[in-house]
């Protein structure tokens, strides 16, 4: 599946190239060997926070750490090529960084914003992944044998009888599908917590965690470092000198520390924070329009696919002949459907695949509660086999039999069992073929619509 997320993803990750880009074009001329002799300590940072975006175990305040003591250590040694420094020496130095702070404060004003602003893009693409993932495993799902027969009674039974331009009634579509997605019905409350949200961290990113101004930067915060250590870099020495002891004399240096770059250096930003603002309008806009997506599928296949008449129109298919359609219409859900008169569903038995998929959202709603805060949380990807149906071409006597004439709201829903039909090119698997693939079509076409919104 194509990620659902791109837009979105695609601008985090090119805050990042661009950001990576402009240090490896403006460093070499501001800092020479300062940046030359260090291109792995840049690399390794921007490699570092790629893998903490794409969920791997990866602590990120502590990769921040360690891009820091690696440049201090290397910085510290090109500043003061007249001493032999060791590595037991830079040790002692890097204890004392933290009371010295030879990069003024960006290293930590750097830990806590990207921290929180990479924490709220990593989690909403993994948000918008966990829903995508839940659309695909949910439309994978085998339809009912009593759903399959409830199907070909609403789509092909008109034709058998001989009105193929009869329209199925709407409540009639209404009431199958309804039973047909009874289970699926039962996502809509844990959906609608993960886009609420998805919403709330979105706001995250494009307010108080802006990854416009704090991943689009991070080049810059990394200069205004550098420029710290250099201006001050006399008066750390001096620091680490008192704490560590005077090194020795390194005989063997050259004296070429004069021509290293010094002096603040301002790079240019590049806002493209409109931008991020539509993007995530737009995102918001969808998440919105995504909330009741569960219980108004019917309602959008009855009408977009099924082409169902309207519920007053008497000249429709109703199951039994063309008039109007007289049971109410049943709720939503797997527990409303006890005295669904189209379709019959165990509501003790509910699907597990789609429980499954219940707790799935459950657990990343949590995970973006957590996100929203600043915490950080740790994602796992599951995945499952999908199967396909066959085909059919005939429609059976007991499928488009007359309705019993009870009120289906007082009766059990009524029960058949597809017989074997050898002989007449008809048979059990057969029949429940083509109706499978005929939801299994508008179930498809439904989630790429969503897919669509996603993105």
């Amino acid at each position: 599946i194509t990620s659902p997320f791109s837009y979105l993803s695609g601008y985090f990750q090119d805050l990042l190239n661009k950001s990576e880009k402009a240090l490896y074009d403006a460093f070499p001329s501001m800092y020479g060997e300062l940046y030359t002799q260090n291109v792995k300590v840049f690399k390794d940072l921007y490699s570092e926070l790629r893998r903490y975006y794409r969920s791997s175990n990866i602590n990120l305040e502590e990769a921040l750490n360690e891009f820091w003591t690696r440049l201090l250590e290397r910085l510290f040694k090109l500043l003061n090529p007249q001493y032999h420094i060791t590595d037991e020496y830079l040790d002692c130095m890097v204890k004392h960084a933290e009371q010295h702070k030879p990069f003024g404060e960006v290293p930590r004003d750097l830990k806590v914003k990207a921290t929180r602003a990479f924490i709220a893009a990593r989690s909403y693409a993994q948000g918008f992944l966990v829903g995508s993932d839940v659309v695909k495993k949910v439309s994978q799902v085998s339809l009912s044998h009593e759903c399959t027969r409830a199907i070909m009674k609403l789509m092909y039974c008109p034709h058998c009888r001989g009105m193929s331009s009869v329209k199925p009634c709407n409540n009639y579509c209404l009431n199958v599908v309804k039973g047909c997605l009874a289970n699926q019905a039962d996502l809509n409350t844990e959906w609608k917590y993960l886009m609420d949200s998805l919403i709330g961290v979105a706001d995250r990113i494009d307010g108080p965690y802006n990854v416009d101004t704090v991943i689009g930067t991070i080049h810059m915060r990394i200069a205004e470092a550098i420029s710290n250590l250099q201006e001050n870099k006399d008066s750390i020495t001096s620091k680490v000198f008192q704490g560590c002891g005077n090194p020795k004399i390194n005989t063997k240096a050259s004296s070429s520390e004069d021509k290293k770059r010094r002096g603040k250096v301002t790079l240019e930003a590049k806002s493209s924070a409109q931008a991020l603002e539509m993007l995530v309008l737009d995102a918001k806009g969808n998440l919105t329009a995504l909330k009741t997506y569960w219980i108004t599928l019917p309602s959008s296949l009855c009408s977009k696919k099924v082409m169902a008449s309207s519920a007053s129109d008497d000249k429709c298919w109703n199951g039994m002949t063309k008039g109007s359609y007289l049971p109410e219409v049943m709720g939503d859900g797997l527990a409303n459907q006890i005295n669904n008169p189209e379709v019959e569903v165990d509501i003790t038995k509910p699907d597990m695949t789609i429980r499954q998929q219940i707790m799935q959202l459950k657990i990343m709603t949590n995970r973006l509660g957590n996100a929203n805060i600043g915490n950080d949380v740790d994602f796992q990807d599951t995945s499952d086999d999908m199967s396909g149906s066959g085909s059919g071409d005939s429609c059976p006597d007991d499928v488009c039999g007359k309705r019993l004439s009870k009120s289906p709201s007082t009766r059990q829903p009524e029960t058949h069992a597809i017989p074997k039909q050898s002989g007449h090119g008809v048979n059990g698997a057969s029949s429940r073929s083509l109706p499978s693939a005929s939801l299994l079509l508008l179930l498809s076409v439904a989630v790429i619509a969503a897919q669509h919104l996603w993105r």
